[in-house]
Protein backbone atom coordinates (compact mmCIF):
# COMPACT_ATOMS: atom_id res chain seq x y z
CA UNK A 1 0.00 0.00 0.00
CA UNK A 2 1.41 3.69 -1.06
CA UNK A 3 2.52 5.34 2.60
CA UNK A 4 3.00 8.91 3.37
CA UNK A 5 6.30 9.22 1.58
CA UNK A 6 4.73 7.33 -1.62
CA UNK A 7 1.99 9.61 -1.37
CA UNK A 8 3.96 13.20 -1.10
CA UNK A 9 6.07 11.72 -3.74
CA UNK A 10 3.35 11.43 -5.76
CA UNK A 11 1.83 14.73 -4.58
CA UNK A 12 5.08 16.72 -5.78
CA UNK A 13 5.31 15.09 -9.37
CA UNK A 14 1.55 15.80 -10.36
CA UNK A 15 1.55 19.75 -8.70
CA UNK A 16 3.38 21.25 -11.89
CA UNK A 17 1.24 19.36 -14.25
CA UNK A 18 -1.96 20.61 -12.60
CA UNK A 19 -1.67 23.60 -11.02
CA UNK A 20 -2.91 26.33 -13.32
CA UNK A 21 -5.21 24.16 -15.47
CA UNK A 22 -8.58 24.08 -16.58
CA UNK A 23 -10.14 20.52 -16.50
CA UNK A 24 -11.77 20.18 -19.70
CA UNK A 25 -13.14 16.44 -19.21
CA UNK A 26 -13.17 13.37 -16.73
CA UNK A 27 -13.17 9.48 -17.83
CA UNK A 28 -14.60 7.15 -16.10
CA UNK A 29 -13.75 3.51 -17.14
CA UNK A 30 -14.53 1.82 -13.71
CA UNK A 31 -16.85 3.78 -11.03
CA UNK A 32 -16.80 0.78 -8.51
CA UNK A 33 -13.69 1.71 -6.07
CA UNK A 34 -13.45 1.27 -2.25
CA UNK A 35 -16.63 3.21 -2.88
CA UNK A 36 -18.75 4.64 -6.50
CA UNK A 37 -16.78 7.41 -7.86
CA UNK A 38 -20.07 10.02 -7.66
CA UNK A 39 -21.71 9.87 -10.92
CA UNK A 40 -21.61 14.08 -10.55
CA UNK A 41 -18.04 14.63 -10.86
CA UNK A 42 -17.55 14.69 -13.73
CA UNK A 43 -20.31 17.93 -14.35
CA UNK A 44 -18.82 19.20 -11.22
CA UNK A 45 -14.79 19.04 -12.23
CA UNK A 46 -15.51 19.99 -15.61
CA UNK A 47 -14.19 23.82 -16.86
CA UNK A 48 -12.53 23.90 -13.50
CA UNK A 49 -9.09 25.27 -12.81
CA UNK A 50 -7.07 23.30 -10.02
CA UNK A 51 -5.77 25.81 -7.46
CA UNK A 52 -3.41 23.61 -5.41
CA UNK A 53 -2.66 20.35 -4.96
CA UNK A 54 -2.23 18.88 -0.95
CA UNK A 55 -1.60 16.33 1.05
CA UNK A 56 -3.61 15.07 4.66
CA UNK A 57 -2.07 11.79 5.87
CA UNK A 58 -2.29 9.56 2.76
CA UNK A 59 -4.84 11.61 1.17
CA UNK A 60 -4.02 13.44 -1.99
CA UNK A 61 -6.89 16.68 -2.92
CA UNK A 62 -7.08 18.49 -5.57
CA UNK A 63 -8.77 22.14 -4.63
CA UNK A 64 -10.72 24.48 -6.96
CA UNK A 65 -12.92 27.36 -6.16
CA UNK A 66 -15.86 25.00 -6.46
CA UNK A 67 -14.82 22.17 -4.30
CA UNK A 68 -12.11 19.46 -4.25
CA UNK A 69 -11.34 15.87 -5.38
CA UNK A 70 -10.57 13.68 -2.70
CA UNK A 71 -8.09 10.85 -3.15
CA UNK A 72 -6.49 7.70 -2.01
CA UNK A 73 -4.83 5.49 -3.78
CA UNK A 74 -5.89 1.83 -1.96
CA UNK A 75 -3.73 -1.00 -1.76
CA UNK A 76 -2.31 -0.79 -5.19
CA UNK A 77 -3.19 2.66 -6.89
CA UNK A 78 -0.79 5.11 -8.62
CA UNK A 79 -1.38 8.26 -10.33
CA UNK A 80 0.85 9.28 -14.15
CA UNK A 81 0.55 11.97 -16.13
CA UNK A 82 0.17 10.97 -19.57
CA UNK A 83 -0.77 12.45 -22.92
CA UNK A 84 -4.50 12.47 -23.13
CA UNK A 85 -4.76 10.34 -26.24
CA UNK A 86 -2.68 7.58 -24.47
CA UNK A 87 -4.38 4.13 -24.74
CA UNK A 88 -5.70 3.22 -21.59
CA UNK A 89 -4.86 -0.60 -20.06
CA UNK A 90 -6.85 -2.52 -18.09
CA UNK A 91 -6.75 -1.24 -14.57
CA UNK A 92 -6.48 2.40 -15.75
CA UNK A 93 -10.26 3.42 -14.07
CA UNK A 94 -10.31 7.16 -14.24
CA UNK A 95 -8.57 10.29 -16.69
CA UNK A 96 -8.57 13.80 -15.82
CA UNK A 97 -8.35 15.63 -18.65
CA UNK A 98 -6.45 19.37 -18.51
CA UNK A 99 -6.58 22.21 -21.37
CA UNK A 100 -2.76 21.26 -21.58
CA UNK A 101 -3.91 17.40 -23.32
CA UNK A 102 -2.29 16.27 -20.87
CA UNK A 103 -4.43 13.42 -18.26
CA UNK A 104 -4.17 12.56 -14.83
CA UNK A 105 -4.77 9.19 -15.05
CA UNK A 106 -5.97 6.57 -12.07
CA UNK A 107 -4.33 3.15 -12.03
CA UNK A 108 -5.48 0.88 -9.41
CA UNK A 109 -5.65 -3.29 -10.26
CA UNK A 110 -7.24 -3.72 -6.92
CA UNK A 111 -9.97 -1.20 -7.21
CA UNK A 112 -9.39 -0.01 -3.05
CA UNK A 113 -8.52 3.69 -3.93
CA UNK A 114 -10.81 6.34 -3.93
CA UNK A 115 -11.95 9.15 -5.97
CA UNK A 116 -14.35 11.83 -4.20
CA UNK A 117 -15.64 15.15 -4.78
CA UNK A 118 -16.44 17.42 -2.10
CA UNK A 119 -18.25 20.27 -2.12
CA UNK A 120 -17.37 21.98 1.04
CA UNK A 121 -14.30 22.01 3.49
CA UNK A 122 -11.99 18.95 2.53
CA UNK A 123 -10.84 19.22 6.55
CA UNK A 124 -14.61 18.67 8.04
CA UNK A 125 -14.75 15.35 5.76
CA UNK A 126 -15.53 12.41 8.06
CA UNK A 127 -11.95 10.97 6.26
CA UNK A 128 -9.88 13.35 7.65
CA UNK A 129 -11.68 15.69 10.12
CA UNK A 130 -10.40 13.25 13.11
CA UNK A 131 -6.63 12.84 12.19
CA UNK A 132 -4.02 13.30 13.97
CA UNK A 133 -1.24 15.86 13.57
CA UNK A 134 1.02 15.47 10.40
CA UNK A 135 4.06 13.69 11.08
CA UNK A 136 6.25 16.10 9.66
CA UNK A 137 4.54 19.03 11.28
CA UNK A 138 6.21 21.07 14.41
CA UNK A 139 3.05 20.11 16.61
CA UNK A 140 3.87 16.66 16.07
CA UNK A 141 7.36 15.69 18.74
CA UNK A 142 7.93 13.17 21.56
CA UNK A 143 6.25 15.45 24.49
CA UNK A 144 3.06 14.99 22.29
CA UNK A 145 3.04 11.17 21.58
CA UNK A 146 4.57 10.87 25.37
CA UNK A 147 0.70 12.73 26.15
CA UNK A 148 -1.26 10.32 24.05
CA UNK A 149 0.39 7.33 25.06
CA UNK A 150 -0.23 8.00 28.41
CA UNK A 151 -1.86 4.74 29.99
CA UNK A 152 -2.09 3.00 26.83
CA UNK A 153 -1.94 -0.64 26.57
CA UNK A 154 -1.62 -1.86 22.96
CA UNK A 155 2.35 -1.85 21.25
CA UNK A 156 3.80 0.97 20.64
CA UNK A 157 3.94 -0.01 16.96
CA UNK A 158 0.59 -0.64 17.04
CA UNK A 159 0.08 3.06 19.00
CA UNK A 160 2.37 5.16 15.78
CA UNK A 161 -0.07 3.46 13.37
CA UNK A 162 -3.04 4.95 14.72
CA UNK A 163 -3.95 7.84 12.14
CA UNK A 164 -5.88 9.33 14.96
CA UNK A 165 -2.79 9.67 16.69
CA UNK A 166 0.08 10.46 13.96
CA UNK A 167 -1.64 10.65 10.88
CA UNK A 168 0.28 8.49 7.99
CA UNK A 169 2.69 6.10 9.82
CA UNK A 170 2.01 3.43 7.98
CA UNK A 171 4.16 -0.56 8.75
CA UNK A 172 6.72 0.22 6.39
CA UNK A 173 7.91 3.52 8.46
CA UNK A 174 6.56 2.44 11.60
CA UNK A 175 9.02 -0.72 11.44
CA UNK A 176 12.09 1.52 10.38
CA UNK A 177 11.59 4.25 12.95
CA UNK A 178 11.71 1.87 15.68
CA UNK A 179 14.43 0.45 14.50
CA UNK A 180 16.15 3.41 14.36
CA UNK A 181 15.01 4.66 18.06
CA UNK A 182 15.83 1.32 19.39
CA UNK A 183 12.21 0.32 20.59
CA UNK A 184 10.85 -3.06 20.31
CA UNK A 185 7.37 -2.65 18.57
CA UNK A 186 5.73 -4.79 20.84
CA UNK A 187 6.32 -2.56 23.98
CA UNK A 188 3.65 -1.10 26.02
CA UNK A 189 3.18 2.26 24.35
CA UNK A 190 2.40 3.48 28.37
CA UNK A 191 5.73 2.29 29.66
CA UNK A 192 8.09 4.30 27.50
CA UNK A 193 9.78 7.46 28.63
CA UNK A 194 9.49 10.86 28.07
CA UNK A 195 12.92 10.87 26.31
CA UNK A 196 12.65 7.92 24.35
CA UNK A 197 9.46 8.98 22.61
CA UNK A 198 11.58 12.21 21.93
CA UNK A 199 13.97 10.22 20.39
CA UNK A 200 11.23 7.96 18.04
CA UNK A 201 9.40 11.12 16.81
CA UNK A 202 12.45 12.46 15.55
CA UNK A 203 13.47 9.02 14.23
CA UNK A 204 9.35 9.23 12.46
CA UNK A 205 10.61 12.42 10.81
CA UNK A 206 14.10 11.19 9.70
CA UNK A 207 12.90 7.78 8.00
CA UNK A 208 9.88 9.55 6.50
CA UNK A 209 12.35 12.34 5.02
CA UNK A 210 14.54 9.90 4.09
CA UNK A 211 12.14 8.23 1.89
CA UNK A 212 10.79 11.00 0.25
CA UNK A 213 13.49 12.09 -0.81
CA UNK A 214 14.34 8.61 -2.46
CA UNK A 215 10.88 9.02 -4.04
CA UNK A 216 9.13 6.63 -1.47
CA UNK A 217 9.23 2.51 -1.62
CA UNK A 218 8.27 0.46 -4.51
CA UNK A 219 7.72 -2.98 -3.47
CA UNK A 220 5.23 -4.25 -6.22
CA UNK A 221 3.29 -1.98 -7.56
CA UNK A 222 4.00 1.98 -6.83
CA UNK A 223 5.20 3.76 -9.43
CA UNK A 224 5.69 7.94 -9.73
CA UNK A 225 3.93 9.69 -11.63
CA UNK A 226 6.14 9.23 -14.72
CA UNK A 227 6.31 5.69 -14.32
CA UNK A 228 9.63 5.55 -12.11
CA UNK A 229 9.65 3.22 -9.27
CA UNK A 230 10.74 4.63 -5.38
CA UNK A 231 14.15 3.39 -4.38
CA UNK A 232 14.10 3.98 -0.69
CA UNK A 233 13.81 0.05 -0.69
CA UNK A 234 17.42 0.02 -1.50
CA UNK A 235 17.48 1.92 2.34
CA UNK A 236 15.77 -0.58 4.63
CA UNK A 237 17.06 -1.81 7.16
CA UNK A 238 14.48 -4.46 8.92
CA UNK A 239 11.23 -4.55 6.36
CA UNK A 240 11.15 -7.44 5.04
CA UNK A 241 14.50 -8.48 5.78
CA UNK A 242 13.53 -11.45 8.59
CA UNK A 243 16.44 -13.46 8.69
CA UNK A 244 19.07 -11.51 7.18
CA UNK A 245 22.06 -9.93 9.20
CA UNK A 246 21.09 -6.47 11.54
CA UNK A 247 23.08 -3.81 9.69
CA UNK A 248 24.32 -2.69 13.65
CA UNK A 249 25.19 -6.12 15.53
CA UNK A 250 24.45 -8.74 13.00
CA UNK A 251 22.20 -10.20 14.56
CA UNK A 252 19.30 -11.89 12.32
CA UNK A 253 16.09 -9.74 12.07
CA UNK A 254 13.31 -11.25 13.83
CA UNK A 255 9.64 -11.55 12.30
CA UNK A 256 6.65 -11.65 14.06
CA UNK A 257 2.73 -10.49 13.97
CA UNK A 258 1.62 -7.57 15.76
CA UNK A 259 -1.64 -5.76 15.37
CA UNK A 260 -2.26 -8.36 12.22
CA UNK A 261 0.56 -6.71 10.52
CA UNK A 262 3.72 -7.88 9.83
CA UNK A 263 6.92 -6.67 12.19
CA UNK A 264 10.43 -6.76 12.00
CA UNK A 265 12.87 -5.97 14.12
CA UNK A 266 16.09 -6.64 16.05
CA UNK A 267 15.89 -8.25 19.56
CA UNK A 268 19.24 -7.32 20.21
CA UNK A 269 19.07 -3.55 19.42
CA UNK A 270 15.61 -2.81 20.28
CA UNK A 271 14.46 -3.32 23.89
Amino acid sequence: MPELPEVETTRAGIEPHLVGRRVVGVHIRQPLLRWPVPVELANNLKDQTIESVARRAKYLLLNTRAGAVLMHLGMSGSLRVLDELTAPQLHDHVDIVFDSRKALRLRDPRRFGVLLWIAGDPQVHPLLKDLGPEPLDTAFDGDYLYRRAHGRRLSVKDFIMNSHVVAGVGNIYANEALFVAGIHPARMAGRISLARYRVLAQSIKQVLERAIGHGGTTLRDFVREDGTPGFFRYELHVYGKAGQDCVHCSQPIMLRVIGQRSSFYCAHCQR
